[in-house]
């Protein structure tokens, strides 16, 4: 199943537009109760997300601290999807309160749109559960490395496999080789495989060699048939599958060294057997 909103060159991944209706709806309820008491909630709204999203992104960072602060500038890169929502949701309700006690009748807009926000997340976050346990398997397609050997996707299960859908002129798909190539080193239990979507060998050769990159497992998919057996079309994507070849979880955008390394401790939980 696709899990992005597929706008003409724009992808708009589901977990976002989730996030865009929560905050969206939270805003709304508050604003209602806010009108029924005769006062003004948006500025406390306005700063509450503001807060929130500070929040999110700080506890995602102080979590990940180590592979940031080998990098203290990708902090910044908000890009990459490092964010821990319930930080977020927890600060932003603590600061609209501390607002609230200046000001008679924030109170209940303000718990309104934290619980309204909060609950729309996590009904979302239990449907996408509900939806990937039936999740998809490595496709059994044969594609072609660089020199030309064939190489089929489904020989890959067995250990935790990353497949990364990628292109040489995509900017976000460039930013992201560094970390995942440190990843593919530091990482030998996992398949971390990258399949090109629509070029030949050549120009994924000499993108490689211009930019020094030293990748295994590189193939060569130009009819991008990965990524239309998987419902995916924008790029970066990144699929984890666990060591039986089911998908475990799915990256839509650019990764960091950080978001990579969360995403593959979920992915070895995936891939632990059960008793």
């Amino acid at each position: 199943m696709n899990q992005a909103l597929q706008i003409g060159p724009l992808s708009l991944p589901y977990s976002v537009l989730l996030t865009l209706v929560a905050v969206a709806l939270g805003g709304f309820v508050a604003s209602r109760l806010a009108r029924a008491a005769g006062i003004e909630v948006e500025p406390t709204l306005t700063y509450m997300l503001l807060v929130g999203l500070i929040a999110a992104r700080l506890g995602f960072v102080l979590q990940w601290r180590d592979q940031y602060f080998d990098l203290p500038l990708s902090i910044l890169n908000i890009r990459d999807g490092g964010w821990e929502p319930a930080a977020g949701v927890v600060v932003a309700l603590l600061f609209g309160l501390q607002r609230a006690r200046r000001q008679t009748g924030l109170r209940k807009p303000v718990l309104a749109a934290a619980f309204t926000t909060g609950t729309v997340l996590l009904l979302g976050g239990i449907s996408t559960f509900v939806v990937t346990s039936s999740a998809a398997r490595l496709p059994p397609l044969t594609l072609s490395s660089l020199e030309g050997r064939s190489v089929s996707l489904a020989d890959f299960a067995g250990k935790p496999t990353v497949v990364n859908l990628w292109a040489t002129w995509c900017p976000p798909c460039r930013r992201e080789m560094p970390a995942l190539q440190r990843a593919q080193a530091a990482n030998p239990d996992v398949n971390i495989v990258f399949v090109n979507q629509g070029e030949d060998a050549r120009t994924i050769a000499a993108f490689l060699d211009q930019h020094g990159l030293a990748l295994r497992n590189v193939l060569v998919d130009p009819q991008s048939s990965t990524g239309a057996a998987l419902g995916h079309s924008a790029l970066p994507t990144t699929l984890f599958f666990d060591a039986h070849g089911r998908l475990a979880d799915t990256r839509i955008g650019e990764l960091s060294q950080a978001t990579f390394t969360q995403r593959l401790a979920g992915l070895r939980a995936a891939s632990r057997p059960t008793r």
